[in-house]
């Protein structure tokens, strides 16, 4: 390493044209820049400078050493560049992961980072949960309650969940005025998490506390597929996409026990290490917690899944 500070120091002598002009660039001493000289001359076996009491002149040796030294200089330079852009203008590959149902939630909370032309989008949608590791995932956005890890957690906000069904579903099997009554109707479940049936922790319009597990009569892993078999009348499930959130507005689907309430799931972005961060993670990261801290009208629920 001592070596490599002395071509640095090299290159600024040769740079610059004299050992004083040198020092005072590095911060240094004209008798610790000469010394560095020195022993980087005697390490070579060469004299690279010839030395007069006006001006320092390269000797053969120093021409063909010097292009090499000016070089790593560069190098180690752009390298700093580099990084300093990475540091403070979001650039490069942004990977996030997510679930399926965040598509339209990223497309506008991610909006902004449109305006950075060296910045690419890659979003890993995925109801299963990804190996940030593996998959080089700079964040994650996850649902719920979360597993002990070495993983960096944020909350963002929180979801709010409501129950629904097709109306051609209750108009067959009837309408639950209680949340027990949820035990003799179709439940559509499979989500990430929800092994051994789901558990449903319900609050009245009194204050009042239910606790119901629903066993799926049918099942599947993406919240796509549970859209389209509730809006086909195959059961109850619970609304937690864009695409739920239209058919209730038009009355594809309705609202299920509309005065009991699912408690909110909360909302976390996860990284994958500790520290000082990249400026696209870092405006990623802001933007998604200014959108899912904005002001909305009561009857809406953000929408993930």
């Amino acid at each position: 390493m001592d070596q490599f500070k002395r071509m640095a120091i090299f290159a600024e002598v040769v740079a610059t044209g004299s050992l004083t002009a040198a020092a005072r660039q590095l911060g240094m001493t004209p008798s610790a820049v000469s010394q560095h000289l020195r022993q980087l001359e005697q390490s070579l076996g060469l004299a690279l400078l010839h030395r007069s009491t006006r001006r320092l002149t390269l000797t053969e040796a120093g021409e063909r050493y010097h292009a090499g030294c000016a070089a790593m200089v560069a190098a180690a330079r752009s390298a700093e560049q580099s990084l300093a852009r990475l540091r403070d203008e979001p650039e490069g590959e942004l990977r996030l992961a997510a679930p399926i149902g965040f598509g339209g939630l990223l497309a506008n909370a991610l909006a902004p980072l449109r305006d950075h032309p060296r910045l690419s989008l890659r979003l890993l949608l995925d109801d299963a949960v990804i190996d940030l590791i593996a998959a080089r995932v700079d964040i994650a956005l996850r649902v719920g309650a979360l597993a002990d890890s070495t993983l960096v957690a944020r909350k963002l906000g929180s979801m709010k969940r409501q129950l629904c069904a097709a109306p051609s579903y209750l108009a067959e099997r009837g309408w639950p005025a209680k949340a027990q009554d949820l035990l003799s109707h179709d439940w559509l479940g499979g989500r990430p998490g929800a092994a051994g049936g789901e558990l449903l922790e319900l609050q009245g319009p009194g204050g009042e506390q239910e606790t119901v597990r629903m066993e799926g009569r049918v099942q599947a892993t993406q919240v796509t597929a549970l859209h389209a078999l509730c809006v086909a009348g195959w059961g109850i499930s619970i609304v937690v996409s864009d695409d739920d959130r239209r058919a209730l507005a038009d009355g594809r689907l309705l609202p299920v026990l509309p005065g009991w309430h699912l408690p909110d799931l909360p909302v976390y972005a996860i990284t994958p290490r500790r520290g000082e961060q990249p400026a696209k993670v870092r405006h990623a990261l802001d933007l998604l917690a200014a959108w899912f801290n904005k002001p909305r009208p009561a009857d809406t629920r953000i929408s993930v899944a």
